[in-house]
């Protein structure tokens, strides 16, 4: 007998704890339709780098789902892991290196992608010679690509330096940059990297960090080497001389030397509106420091997220009154993160949205907008207009860099892979210090 009560107790206990694993897989699978079914607004889908997920390796753990810091690109659908929310992807590759398995790699959103993109060697030479692209601007995006490739390219210069060594000469530099980071700069805004080695540092390990900090942080990586940085200098011309020496023209100056690398970025010239009014020494495109503007009348124009995370840099300055007016019916391209904290903001009124809205004319004092199909006029005192940018493939077509069609898919992988060894390779070393 009191086997049998033993016998009925565990199988109640265990129908409780199974009933709730499946009301959990139940709640679970109905989060991932309704992510799913969201998912098919955005057709366009990825944009960059993105998770592939090989159904047959997959065994349903959901690891990938959870180590996303953009919310649910992944969800789980049918006991398997899959891509419901493409759009918000921006090549993180978390989700590939937390896979146990190995079932998900990096690939690129389509094959198009790579039709129109500069000819670059594994090296980021360009098809000039000594000249090279890193960062965004080379098809892959993230700060820990840049840092990796920049790390790269340099130890890739000193190496063909050493292999044929030349003589020294005055006025002429070993290696010059062009580009300095993101121009646009909005005040506590969370960057996401991956442990990741810079040169006379070491291995920076952070994974999540303002970008003042990181500035901070780069800063002082900086002033432990002798390096020199021009600023407000545009480079309008790059030519390379007989003797294989660079000449790189700006608008006050000249600089020589014998190798060039572009770090452009790909936002290019900002793109303008074509509104009246534009050309008013209110309106701009790039928000340098934010604490500079208080108490003020603000209109922010745009829906991704430099224009949400200028609204809410500004908006957190004593006395600013922001308003951001966006063309969409909602946000429908921005990061997780700033979803929720725009979603804050606005509920707590310290930023009017305004959507379905488009400017319509600026004037000195104030703006007029079409707010769904009727005119408003806002007073303001500054204008922000973030729409995207031109990529800056003219320039480099003016300076002689061939373009073509380049896999970008296996570019994409070969980083994940990398970022994964360097993961494990850190795991490793904190052991054996331990």
């Amino acid at each position: 007998m009191d086997t049998l009560i033993a016998l009925v107790i565990a199988a109640v206990v265990s129908m409780f704890f199974l009933r709730g694993y499946r009301k959990g897989l139940k709640k679970r699978d109905e989060l991932a339709r309704k992510a799913a079914e969201k998912g098919k607004i955005f057709s366009a889908g990825p944009r960059s780098q993105h998770p592939h997920i090989d159904t047959n390796l997959c065994i349903g753990c959901g690891t990938c789902t959870t180590v996303c810091p953009e919310g649910d690109v992944l969800a789980m659908l049918a006991g398997k892991a899959a891509i419901v929310n493409g759009h918000k992807c921006i090549g993180h590759s978390l989700c590939a290196e937390a896979c146990p398995v190995g079932a998900i790699t990096m690939v690129m959103a389509t094959p198009s992608m790579g039709a129109d993109m500069p000819y670059m060697t594994q090296e980021y030479e360009t098809s000039i010679e000594n000249l090279f692209i890193i960062g965004e601007l080379g098809g892959l995006a993230l700060i820990k690509n840049a840092v990796n490739q920049g790390r790269d390219c340099v130890d890739y210069i000193i190496r063909r330096r050493a292999a044929v060594p030349v003589s020294a000469r005055p006025g002429v530099y070993d290696v010059l940059i062009v580009g300095a980071g993101p121009a646009g700069i909005s005040r506590q805004k969370l960057v996401m990297t991956s442990p990741v080695e810079f040169p006379m540092y070491g291995k920076f390990k952070k994974t999540e960090l303002s970008k003042e900090n990181l500035l901070a942080f780069w800063d002082m990586v900086l002033n432990r080497a002798d390096f020199n940085c021009v600023t407000m200098a545009k480079v309008e011309q790059i030519a390379k001389q007989e003797d294989g020496i660079f000449v790189v023209t700006t608008a006050t100056n000249e600089y020589r030397a014998r190798a060039v690398i572009l770090a452009l970025g790909k936002t290019g010239t900002p793109r303008k509106l074509g509104v009246p009014g534009e050309e008013l020494p209110k309106v701009m495109y790039r928000l340098i420091e934010a604490d500079h503007y208080v108490n003020k009348k603000i209109l922010v124009v745009g829906g991704g997220d430099s224009a949400v995370e200028a609204a809410m840099g500004l908006a957190h300055q004593p006395g600013n009154k922001v308003t951001l007016c966006y063309r969409g019916a909602q946000f429908s391209r921005i990061k997780e993160r700033n979803s929720k904290r725009i979603e804050d903001c606005m509920r707590s009124g310290k930023v009017e949205v305004l959507f379905n809205t488009s400017p319509v004319e600026f004037k000195a004092d104030s703006a007029v907008l079409d707010v769904q199909g009727q005119k408003r006029e806002l007073l303001n005192d500054f204008v922000w207009i973030f729409a995207g940018g031109v990529p800056p493939y003219d320039f480099l077509k003016k300076i002689g860099i061939r373009f073509g069609m380049r896999d970008l898919t296996q570019e994409a992988s070969s980083e994940a892979s990398r970022a994964a060894h360097e993961k494990q390779a850190l795991a490793t070393a904190g052991s054996a210090s331990a």
